[in-house]
């Protein structure tokens, strides 16, 4: 089954292009314009990566990304913006509450080859926690 990536950016046209260009690379998108249809898309399906601008018109971005984080704890968050972040500021602030910040600027070739790398992660860790519900069953059989 192919990846879903849910899209949020309060701009159309940055939404249905990165929706276009993952899912010309193969990917199932779902895009939405705010964090209340964000969350809706969520309850709907959960998705493999989130992808969210940090300036969005009802909300910020980032807050709406940490209660993703709190709901969906396993899921990568990308934040792709307009502001611009030194790498110190990333990594001392950011880096705990996103996966991966990546400037719109960015080529969209960066962006499907951060969010390639994020859901083989997310991947690897829904496999681990496969086997790691498998360990706990077989000990607790026991």
């Amino acid at each position: 089954m192919n990846k879903l990536i849910l899209i949020v950016d309060d701009e159309a046209e940055i939404r249905d292009q990165l929706a276009q260009y993952l899912g010309s690379a193969g990917f199932r998108t779902v895009t939405a314009a705010t964090p209340g249809e964000a969350f809706a898309a969520i309850d709907r399906e959960v998705p493999n990566l989130v992808i969210s601008d940090l300036q969005l018109e009802e909300s910020d971005g980032l807050a709406m990304l940490e209660k993703i984080r709190v709901r969906l704890p396993g899921v990568p968050l990308m934040l792709v913006t307009g502001v611009l972040f030194d790498q110190a500021v990333f990594e001392s602030t950011l880096s705990q509450k996103v996966n991966v910040y990546i400037e719109k600027t960015a080529p969209l070739s960066r962006v499907l080859s951060e969010v390639k790398r994020l859901t083989r992660s997310e991947e690897h860790t829904s496999e681990l926690q496969s086997h790691h519900d498998l360990v706990c069953r077989l000990l607790l059989e026991k």
